[in-house]
């Protein structure tokens, strides 16, 4: 079976990135025609459930998971592979980082779902240059960096019923980032311009923005390739943001 509308999506959420959220989700609804779920997921809602049982801990540098005795960007760093039981693993579903700007309908990118595949993904071959994002978080170096940030989930593929709360819960962060439930061959690959890195790689047209470096509203991120787009986007959202003047060259 291929998706049909409305459309699941799931955007990660992290209490220090609502904007971000907000205006993920309308250049979302606002850049497609068709009927959409949108929900956000994050760790703090799934403990709420019981889905959510990792000991992790919040330092004054962020998120810390024990299980991987390594640092964790946003509360939807593990939380994003709990998608297929939350959709009990039937159909299709996106997940999507936070930090996006979507440009292009995102029923394109469903109509290039492939039964075939456990997931599809935007298979970067990225090594991170530097040793911190954002707002000063580390810059984690893994397998398969950023093939998770945007994730097409074929919820029902029988490959993804080893994808199960457990797991989520004793795995290290790591091997679930690389996929460590399923073979390659049930990987498949979506176009580059579904997830571009920016101020990572180019791409004249990106369907989906993804500032893994730091949001355009962050210090010394105001000025990024396609700031002025999120930006814009902000602005219809209701947002009334200061912007530094762009340096003269």
């Amino acid at each position: 079976m291929r998706p049909t509308p409305p459309y699941r999506i799931f955007i990660g959420w992290d209490a220090s990135q609502m904007r971000a959220w907000n205006i993920a989700q309308y250049s979302l609804k606002t850049t497609t025609q068709q009927p959409v779920d949108i929900q956000r997921i994050a760790m703090r809602h799934l403990r709420q459930m019981g889905l959510y049982r990792r000991p992790t801990a919040l330092t004054e540098h962020g998120y810390w998971d024990d299980l991987s005795c390594a640092p964790m960007s946003t509360g939807h760093a593990i939380a994003r592979f709990l998608v297929p039981a939350l959709c009990g693993y039937e159909g299709w579903a996106l997940f999507t980082d936070g930090d996006v700007l979507f440009r292009s309908d995102v029923a394109a990118l469903f109509a290039l779902a492939d039964p075939a595949y456990a997931v599809q993904v935007v298979q970067h071959q990225h090594v991170p240059h530097e040793a911190t994002k954002m707002e000063g978080e580390t810059q984690t170096r893994y397998a398969r960096k950023n093939w998770s940030s945007v994730m097409l989930f074929h919820c029902g593929h029988p490959a993804n019923q080893a994808l199960t709360v457990d797991l989520v819960n004793t795995a290290p962060g790591r091997d679930l980032h690389a996929f460590c439930w399923l073979p390659d061959d049930l990987i498949g690959e979506l176009p580059a311009e579904w997830n571009v890195l920016i101020g990572e790689e180019a791409h004249p047209n990106p369907s989906i923005c993804h500032f893994t470096l730091g949001l355009p509203d962050m210090p010394g991120y105001e000025h990024v390739e396609y700031a002025d787009a999120w930006y814009a986007a902000a602005r219809r959202c209701g947002y009334r943001l200061a912007r530094p003047d762009k340096a003269v060259a």
